[in-house]
């Protein structure tokens, strides 16, 4: 194995874990002692579609959905640790996201364990299972086309004959290791884990085996989990609902009490912004049947990370946290050099894109052109937005004062493309844009910027009186160019908010 290689020998390793192996919690399981954590299960359709951003603020790279969710998120301390899970049943899929993310993380890995039926619909997790063909047409194009370690996950077949020898085959494909989660497809988290089907197959092949299965029946502490592995003959152990339970079941030192841990995890949660639903729901895994418990009702009924905060104690970590990541923010901002307008015929351009995640929820560049338009009394924003067929992306120019302005770069969405347009043109007049961190221009009312207030309706209100201020302008059209065909917008009351 090449030298910086990620190795699947003798360790253990958090299992893959829909809407639990997010950073923070694979940040906590290397903390206390895991070798290797795998990420949940992401789908390639989705990912295929998704932008790599550095997040200077974060310090981490993010994986950005075209409705600017970030899908995946990573950071420099896992990079050598991290092991990315795909659901796939494609093998050019497979292959355009391995290459996607294979600079940030360690290995690439294959889900075809998932029972569950949002994966196995489309062919994908265990309903891979009955094609092996598939199986390895996917492994090996992968092999084959990235520079990191290719594995996979599986489930057991209904017999030992048919484990083995599919086992085997994909042995051949090149891949580092398999991972064997000891049920048979219908089987749950109640039913008892094979163990003589993962020690048959270790024994079966080269490659290291990872065991999984053992929460229930195997693993309570720390000295199990190499009670687990001779149980089953394997190179190494992957824990999934135990580490869930408790993440420092990894801590060769033991466990630490379950209040500790989530403190710790919490941590993690503030200081990577991890979506606040997914931290909750982290959360209640964690405290299971003391989910009704004073604490559990508080972080069930919190809605942000700093509620949930607030259920813990922890307000002051947060205060401070969100005050060195809006420092961080500023120096960025503060120290980077601005884009410089170009000329481009009528239109004057600038590079610039819009990060929704720069702006508080209920404010838009859009919302403070508008108002700084009627402010001025000049006619409305004009928004004309084009499609680029070759990729489906969007470029829209604003009229603006019978001056145009529009963003150099395409956007992947039509409503993305005009926020986009907005900033260059509130740049060029030198004009605040809402961004968080900006001092307060007085354009959008304190009780807008502070959301309370219902934002899409308070916007189609603005726009109003902006019309009856000026009784000579025309209504605001946009045209949407898609080939030949040319479409007005829908009346105000339809329109996609500012």
């Amino acid at each position: 194995m090449a030298a910086g290689r990620l190795s699947f020998n003798n360790i253990t390793a958090l299992a893959p874990m829909v809407r639990v192996g997010t950073l923070p919690m694979r940040l906590l399981a290397l903390d206390y002692g895991a070798d290797v954590v795998y990420c949940e299960e992401l789908i390639d359709i989705k990912m295929a579609q998704c932008q790599r951003v550095v997040n200077d603020v974060l310090e981490t790279v993010d994986f950005v959905a075209p409705d600017d969710r970030v899908m995946f998120r990573t950071c420099e301390r896992e990079k050598g640790n991290v092991v990315f899970q795909m659901g796939t049943a494609d093998p050019d899929r497979a292959l355009a996201v391995a290459r996607l993310v294979e600079k940030d993380v360690a290995a690439v890995d294959v889900n075809m364990g998932c029972p569950k039926e949002y994966s196995t619909k489309g062919g994908m997790g265990a309903a891979l299972l009955s094609d092996p063909d598939k199986i390895e047409a996917i492994l090996r194009t992968l092999v084959t086309g990235v520079s990191i370690p290719v594995t996979c996950k599986i489930r057991i077949l209904p017999s030992l004959v048919e484990t083995v020898s599919l086992v085997r085959r994909i042995e051949r494909t090149g891949v580092a290791a398999v991972a064997v989660h000891g049920r048979f497809k219908d089987e749950r988290p109640r039913h008892p884990v094979h163990c003589d089907y993962i020690q048959a197959v270790a024994q079966a092949v080269s490659i290291p085996v990872i065991a999984n299965g053992g929460s229930l029946d195997h693993v309570k502490t720390n000295a199990d989990i190499e009670e687990f592995r001779k149980a089953t003959g394997a190179s190494s152990v992957m824990l999934a609902r135990a580490a869930m339970w408790n993440a420092s079941l990894f801590r060769s030192q033991g466990a630490l009490p379950l209040e500790k841990v989530m403190e710790d995890y919490l941590k993690y949660a503030i200081q990577y912004d991890n979506n606040a639903f997914n931290t909750k729901y982290c959360l209640c895994q964690m405290l299971r049947d003391k989910v009704e418990s004073p604490l559990g009702k508080q972080v069930q009924a919190a809605q942000t990370n700093a509620e949930i905060s607030e259920a813990y104690g922890l307000q002051e970590f947060y205060r401070q946290t969100r005050e060195q990541l809006q420092a961080r923010r500023d120096a960025l901002q503060s120290g980077s050099q601005p884009e410089r307008p170009v000329t481009d015929g009528d239109v004057t351009t600038m590079a610039v894109k819009f990060e929704r995640r720069e702006y508080p929820p209920q404010i838009t560049p859009k919302m403070f052109l508008l108002e700084w338009s009627r402010k001025e009394k000049v006619e409305q924003p004009q928004y004309e937005t084009v499609q680029r067929a070759q990729d489906r992306a969007f470029q829209s120019t604003v009229t603006v004062a019978q001056k145009k302005y529009r963003s150099s770069l395409w956007e992947k969405s039509k409503k993305f493309a005009e926020q986009a347009a907005a900033i260059v043109c509130l740049r060029v007049l030198g004009v605040p844009e809402g961004r968080i961190g900006e001092e307060d221009s007085g354009l959008v009312c304190k009780r807008k910027r502070e959301g309370k207030v219902n934002g899409a309706a308070e916007e189609e209100r603005s726009r109003k009186r902006h019309v009856n201020d000026d009784l000579q302008q025309t209504s605001e059209v946009a045209v949407v160019t898609n080939g030949d065909s040319h479409q007005e917008a829908p009346p105000p009351s339809q329109r996609e908010s500012l």
